[in-house]
């Protein structure tokens, strides 16, 4: 992986978080340089990992799956072991070392009820390092938020935007290839799923339209120049949860926000470029409608959108 990127291949990136399936023309005319320069400069940086592409599901969106965020106590010298092991499971989203460095954010989609009862009843208990845990369910994750691409202004709905599509026998097969290769070629899809490119293709866009899955880059921040996240839990009074989730999700430094059950009801991931961005986001306004608020930098991430990060 790459650890400084040119300005040319952050303007690429940019534009690939934006739009994760672009072609290469679409991307240098989107930047006005040529296609040969977006593929000399971009390819070599999926070829060597810092560039992956995949798929993320919205869990709102799949009934059988219980969304949950766990933040895990655990002795400080087996932080970074509990971290890889949990980073390995497939049921895992995202895994971050945070606050002090002795707690880890978990994000999973787990497979029903049964999976999350052995979670909590059988796998935490059964792992010497972990001293404790609190356990939030995730309501509703904010679809404004879900669309985040690291650009300074919120996009709107995509063109098109529908209810949530009614899934396909062809889904799961589409799903599974995209999580390995998120910008896989129609042809490629079609061979996984056992259909045609033009139902491929018609299934991935009714399913993106409809927010049951976001296309994703998945992409150390840093390297983008942000080096000041954060989660922060908030409390809400109930009757203005909804309101101040959708607000919060759209502003250009919120990459995810979810109503959840716990001591917190409201999970809000930041993505600000330094610490006093971070600030100047905390005492803007936008969490007035908050009573309680506790902010935990995010020390490193060893898992995003489902993907392990190199070295971890």
């Amino acid at each position: 992986m790459r650890q400084i990127l040119g300005e040319t291949e952050r303007r690429i990136v940019s534009v690939l978080l934006a739009s994760p399936r672009a072609s290469w023309r679409a991307v240098g005319l989107e930047l006005g340089i040529s296609e040969r320069t977006v593929v000399r400069r971009a390819l070599p940086l999926f070829q060597d990992g810092t560039l992956r592409a995949t798929v993320v599901r919205n869990p709102m969106h799949f009934p059988g799956i219980v969304p949950m965020a766990l933040r895990i106590r655990c002795a400080p010298n087996r932080i970074r072991a509990v971290a890889a092991v949990l980073a390995r499971r497939p049921d895992t989203v995202a895994v971050d070392i945070i606050g002090g460095g002795d707690e880890i954010c978990v994000q999973f989609m787990l497979a029903g009820a049964e999976a999350r009862n052995l979670l909590l009843l059988r796998d935490l208990p059964a792992t010497a390092a972990v001293e404790s845990w609190t356990s939030y369910t995730m309501l509703r994750v904010f679809p404004t938020a879900f669309l985040w691409n690291g650009k300074p202004v919120k996009p709107p709905f995509p063109v098109g935007y529908q209810l949530p599509p009614t899934h396909h026998d062809i889904d799961e097969a589409l799903i599974a290839a995209l999580v390995a290769d998120g910008r896989a070629s129609y042809t490629d899809l079609a061979l996984h799923a056992d259909t045609s490119p033009v139902t491929a293709r018609r299934r991935l866009d009714a399913l993106v339209r409809g927010l049951s899955l976001r296309l994703a880059i998945e992409v150390d921040l840093g390297l983008l120049g942000i080096h000041g996240e954060a989660l922060l839990w908030l409390n809400v009074a109930p009757g203005d949860l909804d309101a101040t989730g959708e607000a919060l999700s759209q502003h250009p430094l919120v990459r995810f926000a979810a109503a959840t059950t716990g001591r917190a009801n409201l999970l809000v991931a930041v993505a600000a470029a330094d610490l006093p961005e971070l600030y100047a986001f905390l005492t803007g306004g936008g969490l007035d409608g908050s009573v309680g608020t506790e902010v935990t930098p995010i020390l490193t991430t060893v898992k995003r959108t489902g993907l392990i990060r190199a070295g971890s």
